[in-house]
């Protein structure tokens, strides 16, 4: 083969490689907005921080196609930083009870390290809700603990 026969068989393989890369980018499956938000909550739960969070509200927000979605409103501090997300819970009825959310309550925040504002409350296979408020132990024996006791010299 001469220089030229070389520089033609490069040029088509050149060509029809291209068209076969643009043939797969125009008929490829791209994924729904549910599948990228599935995805979203599935690397929050693998790869996520937790962190201490309030629920703030729990709402419907009209969608653009006429549904209505149930959002959940919650905050969380990191760094310093106040953070006020949201999250769709729409496709999350088998996970969450909307009717047991209660604003005021505490939550677990998932979030993604250097990108703390993609957060989650609740996902399939974990949640950040929780049953009711902390009841912490009460002590009904006053001699229990003895103050004089505990700092010598000062009783």
């Amino acid at each position: 083969m001469n220089k030229t026969a070389w520089e033609i068989t490069a040029g088509v393989t050149a060509v029809t490689a291209l068209a076969a890369v643009g043939a797969w980018m125009a008929l490829r499956k791209r994924p729904t907005p549910e599948e990228l938000e599935l995805n979203r909550r599935r690397t929050l739960v693998q790869w996520g921080r937790l962190v201490d969070g309030m629920l703030l509200d729990i709402c419907d927000v009209p969608a653009e196609d006429g549904r209505m979605l149930k959002m959940l409103l919650f905050s969380y501090r990191i760094g310093g930083v106040d953070y006020e997300c949201t999250q769709d819970i729409t496709q999350l009825g088998g996970v969450v009870d909307v009717a047991q959310v209660r604003a005021g309550f505490p939550c677990t925040v998932r979030y993604q390290p250097g990108n703390p504002q993609n957060s989650i409350v609740v996902a399939e296979g974990w949640s950040g809700l929780r049953n009711g408020l902390p009841r912490f132990p009460i002590v009904e024996e006053r001699n229990a603990l003895d103050v004089g006791q505990a700092r010598p010299g000062r009783g």
